[in-house]
């Protein structure tokens, strides 16, 4: 998937969001060279060749020294962009923040991740996915309203307002940069990005699908809006939310004639109805349900972990799965016509390509 082949990054080595960003460059065909610490050694519960690293280069420089600055400024001059993970401040007290890589290559976009954002009274502050969701509201309609709000770990954050957020910015930037020649600074926090995923539920809220009581809303409260215990301890996820795939679902189920269960919408039946769907489930094993769902229109499926995902049917069409030199990870995504089929490789090693960079800067 070279769709950014030609496109250029140099990544700064950092925590979740930062490089995983990174990757997600990576896998669509552009050329990203990380820039790990000389003499550094993988945060603590990360492997020393991570999945994030993919399809990367590796150099190993040491940012306080002059010569391994000079370096670095080598890379940003032939950088397209530029990604950082550090609070704020952190770039401008080693002498290469946005203004001196600026007066290097003034077409740069200088992608800076965190939590809070640049400014602000929380700027500084230490943070993970949970507070910042917490904080801007993502994490509000995330359980059920007798439950403690809890997210998938990391993905509506770290992921989805942090990474994603990061890469729109930057490839924007480049965009711009490419009919104006000047470069600019990208300032993703996963405050605000996880803020802005809620734009959808903020539109179903307007007609009040989404009122701000848990539990209340057309996601967050209906029998047909969460998942269920199976007999074996498995889980199934229901979400029939438009009334022809309601009805499927009730078929299925063989509650087509159940005069309570045709009021779809009558919130003060949603916590009964949910009641009888639990005992319902609770009569087969979580693939005795999905084999009834399986290909309807019932919008119901079963929860898979990723190594039962790996192994599913729907992954043997798609791919999306793999096991690479015994690491279970996930292709590429979005796809792209023409694409071959994706060569996962392997990460490399802390500062593999350290001599041939090296080699290719002119010393």
């Amino acid at each position: 998937m070279a769709v950014l082949s030609g496109v250029t990054i140099l990544e700064v080595e950092g925590l979740g969001p930062a490089p995983f960003a990174g990757m997600l460059l990576a896998d669509m065909g552009a050329e990203v060279i990380v820039v790990h610490r000389k003499g550094g050694k993988p945060a603590p519960g990360m492997p020393a060749r991570s999945v994030l690293d993919r399809g990367k280069r590796s150099i190993e420089l040491n940012l306080k020294d002059e010569a391994d600055k000079a370096v670095f400024f080598k890379l940003v001059a032939r950088a397209d962009a530029l990604i950082e993970g550090f609070r704020p401040g952190v770039m401008e007290r080693l002498g290469l923040g946005p203004e001196p890589c600026h007066a290097i290559n003034p077409a740069l976009v200088f992608g800076r991740m965190t939590g809070w954002g640049q400014t602000g009274p929380l700027a500084h502050a230490a943070g993970h996915d949970l507070n910042y969701i917490a904080m801007s509201g993502a994490l509000w309609y995330a359980g059920a309203p007798d439950t403690a709000p809890m997210p998938p770990a990391t993905l509506v954050g770290d992921v989805g307002g942090g990474a994603m957020y990061l890469v729109t910015g930057i490839l924007a930037g480049i965009l711009q940069a490419r009919t104006s020649g000047k470069g600019t600074v990208v300032d993703a926090a996963i405050y605000d990005g996880s803020a802005h995923m809620m734009n959808l539920l903020m539109a179903l809220r307007q007609t009040g699908g989404m009122p701000e009581e848990r539990g209340q809303g057309l996601l967050d409260g209906p029998h047909w809006s969460r998942t269920y215990r199976c007999a074996c301890g498995g889980f199934v996820s229901v979400q029939s939310l438009e009334p022809q795939f309601y009805a499927e679902f009730l078929q299925l189920m063989g509650l087509q004639e159940d005069a309570a269960f045709q009021k779809q919408y009558e919130k003060a039946l949603w916590p009964e109805l949910t009641q009888r769907l639990a005992e319902l489930f609770l009569g087969q094993t979580r693939d005795a349900w999905a084999a009834v769902f399986l290909g309807r229109d019932a919008c119901a499926a079963p929860v898979l972990s990723p190594d039962e995902a790996a192994h599913h049917e729907m992954n043997a069409a798609r791919g999306t799965w793999r096991e690479v030199d015994g690491v279970l990870q996930a292709a590429p995504a979005p796809r792209f016509e023409g694409s071959g089929p994706w060569q996962p490789t392997l990460p490399p090693e802390r500062g593999a390509d350290s001599a041939a960079i090296l080699a290719e800067l002119g010393g």
